[in-house]
């Protein structure tokens, strides 16, 4: 009964997905608006993570905070287009690439990109306009759903994208893309599991941090880049934007390198971030945040 179910699941959003995906991005991102103002208007538990969130940044404007809710009802609503659409079609929704001598130069130095990509804009597209080139490993969390694995892996895992898994094989995965001189990629803002982080600060604040992104970002023979796709308004595409990690400052953790170069990168558009996403969570298994005589980790 449970696998009846969960074809019949797969099969309705993957039916309304594909439907959703003829329709222009403007009529897509409009209704995401609403969609994200409805999860904020039913929610209390993710409007206290939007706002507290937001607060804790140094956003007290309505404007930004309105922005961000609309932008977090625009992301849901713009995946149909960016997982089904062909490829040429996703492709023709970047307008421009803002950085893009940084990818060129790492791969002219016949090194491995390791792309950082947080839940910034459309993060979703990163993946596939770099797979118009080269092959890339992505690594994603399985979805507590299990009907909508086959989903995510029809969405992302075309053409040069490959999907890892985040476990002990998935991690080799991505070493062994690395170790070929391909590109990875990682959400590097996505809370770890049990024994795969540490408390640093994040927006002012201590945040459960993975450690395997900035430790694959450190290899000599990989080049680490930040990247995101900026919604342009009226459904006008998106600028893909990268950015090179910035070097560590003395006695700074790896950790906590990655997150000031996350913190920078999301300041230059705040409005799409998905504030409401539970950033500071304390995952179960995980070390206290302060332990006792030891300093706030830095």
């Amino acid at each position: 009964m449970c696998v009846k179910k969960g074809l019949q699941g797969y099969q309705m959003s993957r039916f309304l997905m594909s439907l959703a995906a003829r329709f222009p991005l403007a009529i897509l991102h409009a209704v995401g608006a609403l969609l994200g103002w409805a999860m904020y208007g039913l929610s209390p538990t993710y409007r206290r993570h939007l706002r507290d969130n937001l607060e804790a940044a140094g956003y007290l404007d309505s404007t930004t905070r309105h922005a961000a809710i609309a932008g977090a009802g625009r992301l849901l609503a713009e995946l149909p287009a960016v997982w089904l659409r062909p490829a040429p079609d996703v492709i023709a929704l970047v307008r421009r690439i803002d950085g893009r001598e940084h990818v060129d130069a790492a791969r002219a130095a016949g090194k491995g990109i390791v792309f950082l990509t947080p839940h910034l804009g459309c993060f979703e597209i990163t993946a596939k306009i770099a797979a118009e080139e080269f092959p890339i490993t992505v690594l994603y969390r399985a979805p507590k759903l299990a009907w909508l694995q086959p989903m995510i892996e029809k969405g992302r895992g075309q053409d040069n994208v490959r999907l890892a898994r985040a476990d002990v094989s998935g991690v080799r995965e991505l070493l062994a893309a690395l170790l070929r001189k391909e590109a990875i990629g990682i959400l590097p803002d996505q809370v770890p599991g049990e024994g795969e982080g540490e408390w640093v600060d994040f927006f002012g604040r201590p945040a459960y941090t993975m450690t395997l992104a900035p430790k694959l970002a450190s290899r000599p023979a990989s080049v680490c880049l930040l990247a995101y796709g900026e919604r342009l308004p009226g459904g006008g595409g998106y600028v893909l934007r990268i950015r090179p990690l910035p070097a560590a400052e003395p006695g700074e953790s790896g950790a906590r390198r990655m997150n000031r170069a996350l913190e920078a990168l999301i300041r230059e558009c705040p409005e799409q971030y998905l504030w409401g996403y539970n950033r500071y969570k304390h995952p179960k298994g995980a070390p206290d945040k302060h332990p006792k005589g030891a300093p706030p980790a830095a």
